[in-house]
């Protein structure tokens, strides 16, 4: 059965990091609506104006976080020795796990378009150990027909598997071109969470509906074994994602998720202690707080 559409969504304008202006397309308000992703941030501009002065250095715990460019550059760096740079057609996968502090600075393109998305990591595996990828494009692989166009960042299409598995969450994110009346069919487990967002053209997400003209724009499904999109007389690109419900608490504060409030005061205290970096990249107090110092972190 292919799955309804079970509401749209645009987000809104607003701004974060040291004044980056975005779309934030689903948040806070909308748990559990979109269980396992917690948000999507959506950067759509031709102006470094808008975005330059980027990300300062801040924490992460219990989550990862998701930056996918369609166009752009972003330099980034963490406090466990990770940098470098993402362009054009690149994604970075950051799993903050028990703790991590980074930083993200897009510099001055002819257009920055792409998205970060926030997923969720279950109780069991919010205190593992941070991990970091660049995935290049060239890691990516691409299914194409005459029809559309796939880039698969994660989760598995075609007999292709992107660079991205996960056993709590099970993500699938793909990057979908159309082509002038065709169509994408793509089958997952019915009890998924799953949505697509609009970035360009004009698509139908639900068959015998009105195309969807507005863009940015995205539809959140119902369950449903199968998702169709097709187009008319113009192309369209969409991102679609899913994932495996967590069905779990969340405790939401600020860049940290975890699933009650008594774990995130413990988070709180330990970055006012220096204790928040854990494991083999742990700091003595007085390390962690001299970084926070030297950049302005606190």
């Amino acid at each position: 059965m292919f799955r309804k559409v079970k509401s749209y969504f645009e987000g809104r304008e607003t701004q974060d990091g040291a004044g980056v202006k975005l779309r934030r397309c689903f948040g806070y308000h909308q748990i559990p609506d979109f269980d396992p992703f917690l948000m999507m941030d959506f950067f759509d501009s031709t102006d470094p104006a808008d975005y330059s002065r980027g990300f300062p250095w801040h924490p992460h715990r219990g989550i990862e976080t998701v930056t996918y460019l369609i166009k752009g550059e972003i330099e980034h760096g963490d406090s466990i020795g990770n940098s470098g740079v993402i362009n054009d057609g690149q994604c970075q996968w950051m799993t903050a796990g028990s703790g991590i502090l980074h930083q993200e600075l897009p510099q001055p393109s002819e257009e920055m378009l792409g998205v970060q998305v926030w997923l969720n990591l279950a109780a069991s595996n919010k205190m593992t150990e941070p991990q970091y990828g660049d995935i290049t494009e060239a890691m990516i692989p691409v299914y194409e027909d005459d029809q559309k166009k796939v880039k698969i960042i994660a989760g598995e299409y075609q007999g292709l598997s992107g660079e991205i598995q996960r056993t709590d969450t099970r993500p699938t994110f793909f990057d979908v071109e159309l082509a002038a009346e065709s169509e994408f069919i793509f089958e997952l487990p019915a009890d998924y969470n799953a949505y697509a967002f609009l970035i360009r053209g004009e698509a139908n997400f639900e068959p015998g509906k009105e195309n969807l003209k507005k863009y940015p724009q995205g539809v959140l499904y119902e369950n449903g074994s199968k998702i169709k999109v097709n187009t008319s007389q113009n192309t369209a690109r969409f991102l679609f994602l899913a994932g495996k419900k967590l069905n779990e608490p969340v405790a939401w504060g600020g860049p940290i998720v975890m699933n009650s409030r008594e774990e995130l005061a413990q988070a709180s205290k330990e970055l006012d202690n220096g204790t928040f970096i854990k494991g083999k990249n742990e700091k003595k107090p007085t390390q962690i707080n001299k970084f926070y110092q030297e950049n302005n972190t606190k």
